[in-house]
């Protein structure tokens, strides 16, 4: 019982981090440094808890765990935070988006700034883009790094497929030129398959012809 009353409340922290904005959108009040703290604590306290195997201080195990997890979860927040705002000083190509998930930062990069039509060489201005992003995640090295590539529905199934694969390999090897550890590195083409907008005007098409990447914390 005392073990559900203590999730319970994680709960309502973790949710207290949202709010209802002035426009009716929903957002954040809270740092992403709070929230992985929150996070973190409800994710430590249940893993105090089911640890626990006597099952005779369950409620002193999920503080334990939840203070654990919060202090880890504070931290990765924190560098997230900090990687967040160093690459908005050196990704500055426009239509590069940046956006902080809370506990992964997910970076997309216009195909038309990359490459040129149908195309896997990457243009010389989205190199600096990329020897940027190569810089900050050698700075932050405790990560793995997830690279998308995405066309939109033009051309085959199997064309697009082949041309993702190998746009999102020729971003992984600039990273990997730069000095990124190719160990660190996953890349994948998804073709056409996960389009973000409709496909039907020029404008969707060119919405859905991206690299996206993602940067996900390890530790």
């Amino acid at each position: 019982m005392r073990v559900s009353l203590l999730l319970g409340a994680a709960s309502v922290m973790a949710l207290g981090a949202c709010a209802t904005n002035p426009d009716g959108s929903t957002g954040t009040t809270l740092s992403q440094t709070q929230q992985g703290a929150l996070i973190g604590a409800a994710a430590g306290g249940l893993y105090g808890a089911t640890r626990d195997s006597d099952k005779n201080n369950q409620g002193k195990d999920f503080l334990k765990g939840a203070v654990l997890g919060a202090a880890a979860g504070a931290v990765v927040g924190n560098i997230i935070e900090a990687q967040e705002k160093q690459l908005r000083q050196v990704m500055t190509s426009p239509g590069v988006q940046i956006i902080n998930h809370g506990d992964y930062l997910q970076v997309i990069m216009p195909s038309g700034l990359l490459f040129a039509s149908d195309s896997a060489a990457i243009s010389g201005q989205a190199q600096n883009d990329l020897y940027g992003l190569a810089q900050s995640l050698n700075q932050y090295p405790n990560s793995r790094v997830e690279i998308y590539g995405h066309t939109d529905s033009t051309a085959s199934d199997a064309h697009n497929m082949d041309l993702s694969q190998r746009r999102a390999q020729s971003v992984g090897g600039i990273l990997t030129a730069a000095g990124v550890s190719s160990s660190r590195l996953v890349m994948v083409g998804r073709g056409e398959s996960q389009p973000v907008a409709s496909n039907d005007s020029e404008g969707g098409r060119a919405q859905n012809r991206r690299v996206e990447i993602l940067i996900r914390p390890t530790n």
